[in-house]
């Protein structure tokens, strides 16, 4: 089983970051969020991954490059230049598969040009700029229970703002940033089977309009409701609630063990705290 995750997006409303680097690759705790989206299905084993790229992909490729290069041990022959690998436990074994699929294309075109890389089985989707405590393990026995085509995870957004209850005008309860009844919205972390792609007509198709809304019509559309944590990275607010979280130690998505200090995070060569890149290769480009 493989996870395609789309990274292609312009991300406008995270400017402020995206006009360095993809969204995707907005750091966490010094790690993209792609990565830590990547961390909670390899928790549950799934380490098989296509991301979509679009916007600003080269940077991507750039980063999983160099990680693999630079995150494991390595010895170099200075003379020579020679630079051994060596096996490292603390590196994440996963395979990533990085496919263009155009810097304008839909979200439902993204998932059709994946098509190919994801293969003629179930697979998990995502979205690459939001988190969540899901139990991978449990969505995919509620998907393989009801025999449809297509699951989403469906949760409650957390308020902006503390929750009131009042008896005239006391406040008997106050509660700070509850997820309250403010009505379900589409979480992504969806399974779907194969026939999905048929209700994608092509690279202009946004998933969350006419798939959605002909899936749904059909009865193959079914929701798998997480009342726990979850929150995506729309802007810099809510990047900073996230990484306020992992730096308290309380991110309620970090579902795996340590295997290396994550506390600093890693920063392939040339890339800053600020965002900038002075690499070689990005002075170049």
């Amino acid at each position: 089983m493989k996870v395609g995750i789309l990274a292609g997006g312009l991300g406008s409303r995270l400017s402020e970051e995206t006009d360095i680097r993809p969204k995707p690759m907005v750091e966490i705790g010094g790690m993209p969020i792609l990565w830590h989206i990547m961390k909670i299905y390899a928790h549950y084993g799934i380490k098989d991954f296509a991301v979509a790229l679009g916007y600003k992909g080269d940077y991507i490729k750039r980063w999983f490059r160099d990680y693999h290069g630079i995150a494991g041990s390595v010895t170099i022959q200075t003379r020579s230049g020679q630079l051994t690998q060596h096996a490292d436990t603390s590196v994440e074994d996963w395979s990533v598969d990085l496919v263009e699929t155009g810097a304008s294309t839909g979200t439902g075109g993204r998932i059709k040009r994946l098509a190919p890389w994801l293969g003629d089985e179930t697979a998990l989707v995502t979205w690459g700029d939001g988190v969540a405590d899901v139990d991978i393990g449990k969505l995919l026995e509620f998907h393989r229970s009801h025999g449809k085509l297509a699951t989403l995870t469906a949760v409650r957004p957390p308020a902006r703002y503390g929750h009131l209850n009042f008896d005239g005008d006391m406040i008997t309860t106050f509660t700070e940033k509850p997820q309250i009844g403010e009505g379900w919205i589409n979480g992504a972390f969806f399974v779907l089977e194969p026939g999905v792609m048929d209700y994608i007509d092509g690279d202009d198709t946004m998933f969350e309009q006419a798939p959605l809304s002909r899936l749904a019509a059909d009865g193959q559309l079914m929701a798998y409701r997480h009342t726990s944590f979850w929150q995506c990275m729309d802007t810099m607010r809510e990047k900073q609630i996230l990484n306020d979280l992992w730096a308290a130690g309380k991110a309620p998505w970090k579902v795996w063990k340590d295997e290396r200090n994550e506390s600093a995070g890693y920063r392939p060569y040339g890339v800053h705290r600020n965002g900038a890149d002075s690499s070689p290769a990005r002075a170049r480009a």
